[in-house]
């Protein structure tokens, strides 16, 4: 794993300085290695990794890819079957049971061609495809990230969401590597994240917009001090202007990037808002190419398409996975040549990275293609909408029709001013039918934007989704 020599530099270099804090709990340098350096030698199975934020986790995922081991890393929110059915495709792989007994190992970094991660897609019900990666591929990610986003030593960073997630995994293990301290919560408490801010001296955090938007507006209800946050990193969702806006007035000395990625490709595309800048136009804007990144749009047979028009966004890139090693539908992960793509769909303008959102989240609307995401960049350009998500709903009519569900920022707001101030910014054909109001966003239990969720509660008439006047 690309982080274990480096664990040992710095428990050499810093040995009671912490390394790993969540909640009460607290591993320092030394005693992170030390742990995770006996349990790699006692041939304990660590192969599978099933477990809920903890100190413990991160003694576990070092030891589960000492020299050429290799890891899974399973969300312990899972039905226990589907837990079952990973772990026996993770046992086929391994030619042996998943929790057999492994021969010891020694704490230290395999070959960098080899893999030590089976990352896993999200999913809740059905079997998530599984993927590699290459140590050298995540050694090279680690370099790139913490140049691009200023991680150093003395940074303290609090990563609130499950470790299950990609997000978070890296973070953990980009902090290992960059000798940085690293924060999390047993659960995601916007009260306890607040502590770790002003208590544990947290100079970065990295999370979801959703969860960024409610540390930062009761943050600021509660008068919690983050003046002493530099940076803040956020992914999964495109970042909005009402949160963009409360993070600058709650941490007003933080750089807040946002990055678009995958888990399979890793970093594609980022961008910079600095302190103290004017606020940003929402829009389906992500950034510009992340460095050492190659972007271009092509079509399903690997052709550029013209500046402007859309495709399947795709990278060429030493950062990216293996490729699947089940479930692969020829939907997701796909190499076109010598370009990758997870089938992404977006466009170029002016070098500016522009994301449509994925092919299945596509609503096809009386003959016409509309993809969500540039609905809700729209929308969310409208005073009085504090948040929005869009999705098809099945219509008789028109195979599907444009629903949008908006959280208000005010009392008031109605149909009658959405539909004006969507005059000129978005073509007729793209426009909802339909407008529910919501108190909040379906959000996954990971914080992410949930589309999913939000047609359930139109389908069934959710409460939570009220028809606006």
């Amino acid at each position: 794993m690309p982080f274990l020599d480096r664990l040992a530099r710095w428990a050499a270099e810093k040995p009671h300085e912490p390394a790993v804090v969540c909640g009460r709990e607290r591993l320092s340098w030394a005693q992170l290695h030390d742990a995770a350096a006996a349990l790699a030698a006692s041939g304990d199975p660590t192969g599978v990794l099933r477990a809920p934020n903890s100190v413990d986790f991160a003694v576990r995922w070092a030891a589960g890819v000492a020299g050429e081991r290799e890891c899974a890393v399973l969300d312990p929110a899972w039905p226990d079957e589907l837990a079952r059915d990973v772990e026996e495709r993770l046992a086929a792989r391994w030619g042996a049971p998943a929790g057999g007994r492994l021969e010891p190992a020694e704490l230290a970094d395999g070959s960098g061609a080899s893999t030590f991660l089976v990352g896993l897609t999200s999913g809740t019900t059905s079997v998530p495809k599984g993927f590699s990666r290459s140590r050298a591929s995540w050694a090279r990610s680690f370099a790139a990230s913490a140049a691009a986003f200023g991680l150093t030593p003395a940074d303290r960073v609090l990563a609130p969401g499950p470790l299950s997630a990609s997000l978070n995994l890296y973070t953990l293990s980009e902090c290992l590597w960059a000798g940085a301290a690293f924060h999390t919560l047993p659960g995601f408490d916007v009260g306890d994240a607040h502590a770790e801010v002003t208590l544990r001296g947290i100079t970065r955090l990295v999370l979801v917009p959703t969860m960024l938007r409610v540390l930062a507006e009761r943050g600021l209800a509660g008068d919690v001090d983050a003046s002493g946050v530099s940076a803040v990193v956020c992914s999964g969702q495109k970042l909005d202007r009402r949160t963009l806006e409360a993070v600058r007035r709650w941490a007003p000395r933080a750089v807040v990037w946002e990055y678009y990625g995958a888990s399979e490709l890793s970093f594609v595309a980022s961008s910079r808002h600095d302190p103290g800048t004017a606020g940003t136009e929402v829009g389906t804007g992500v950034g510009r190419a992340f460095e050492g990144v190659e972007l271009a749009i092509l079509d399903d047979a690997g052709a550029p398409v013209p500046d402007g028009q859309t495709g399947n966004i795709c990278v060429r890139s030493p950062l990216v996975s293996d490729g699947y090693v089940w479930g692969d539908d020829g939907k997701a992960f796909t190499r076109l040549g010598d370009w990758c793509t997870v089938r992404d769909q977006g466009f170029l303008a002016d070098g500016e990275l522009h994301v449509l959102g994925r092919t299945q989240d596509m609503v096809n609307t009386g003959g016409h293609n509309v993809y969500p995401h540039e609905v809700e960049a729209a929308l969310a350009m409208i005073p009085g909408v504090a948040e929005v998500v869009v999705a098809g709903i099945p219509d008789d009519v028109r195979g599907q029709r444009i629903v949008a569900g908006i959280v208000p920022a005010h009392a008031g707001l109605c149909q009658l001013q959405l539909r004006a101030g969507l005059e000129g910014r978005l073509a007729p054909a793209k426009r909802p039918l339909e407008y529910v109001e919501l108190d909040e966003l379906p959000v996954t239990e990971r914080g992410k934007l949930s589309r999913t969720e939000f047609q359930r509660w139109v389908l069934e008439g959710d409460p939570r989704a009220r028809r606006l006047a």
